[in-house]
């Protein structure tokens, strides 16, 4: 079992990074292995709504070259996923908030029905409206929300204050055990001949008339 960690930070190895390390080698130490895949510097076009997608049909976006369609083949590779973002301007990044937006409509087999969650940095407020927002990206494509003794999120201004901050690093390590307990218990299910919800043909309705 393996699950992707996404670093939604451009600061490289910070405070997002720090509390997703967390979850990474608890992950570990419960027999899941995980990657970090980093969004980076580099720009990341958001959303124009195309429908190239859609009309291509193979599970990427058409724009191919700011690592959207790299986050959804290894999404396919993996099991579960944890979604990390600083706070900025009491949201998630914007890098990361592009990325989500088109690999969950272009891409967004890879991840349904598996077990995810988010995990935020601030220095000091605006985590909470971050942390729901990361969570609509889950809640929209069947995927099961992974929690913890409190909200995913963690506090400092250095890598250094994110270690000191102790119910933060506790929250990221039990997030990660309850993720590894969800993944075992899929996995068990499967063996036992229960499969995932077989999804209704999608319905939708316009409130306009």
């Amino acid at each position: 079992m393996k699950v992707l960690l996404i670093n939604g930070s451009p600061r490289g190895e910070k405070c997002t990074y720090t509390a997703l390390k967390a979850v990474g080698e608890e992950l570990v130490k419960n027999g899941v292995e995980y990657e970090i895949f980093n969004v980076g510097t580099k720009p990341v076009q958001g959303c124009i709504g195309c429908g190239g997608c859609a009309r291509r049909g193979d599970g990427h976006c058409v724009f191919g070259d700011d690592g959207v369609n790299e986050c959804i083949d290894k999404m396919r590779e993996c099991d579960g996923v944890v979604v990390g973002s600083p706070v900025h301007y009491a949201a998630a990044s914007g890098a990361v908030t592009s990325l989500l937006d088109r690999a969950c409509y272009a891409g967004g087999s890879a991840f349904a029905y598996k077990p995810a969650a988010a995990v935020v940095s601030c220095r000091r407020g605006g985590a909470t409206a971050a942390f729901d927002q990361l969570n609509k990206y889950f809640s929209i494509l069947n995927m099961p929300i992974i929690s913890s003794n409190y909200w995913n999120m963690v506090h400092g201004n250095t890598p250094e204050e994110v270690l000191k901050d102790e119910e933060g690093m506790q929250t990221m390590r039990n997030l990660a055990k309850n993720m590894a307990w969800i993944l075992a218990a899929i996995d068990a299910a499967k063996a036992a001949g229960i499969e995932k919800p077989q999804a209704e043909p999608k319905i939708k309705t316009n409130y306009i008339r």
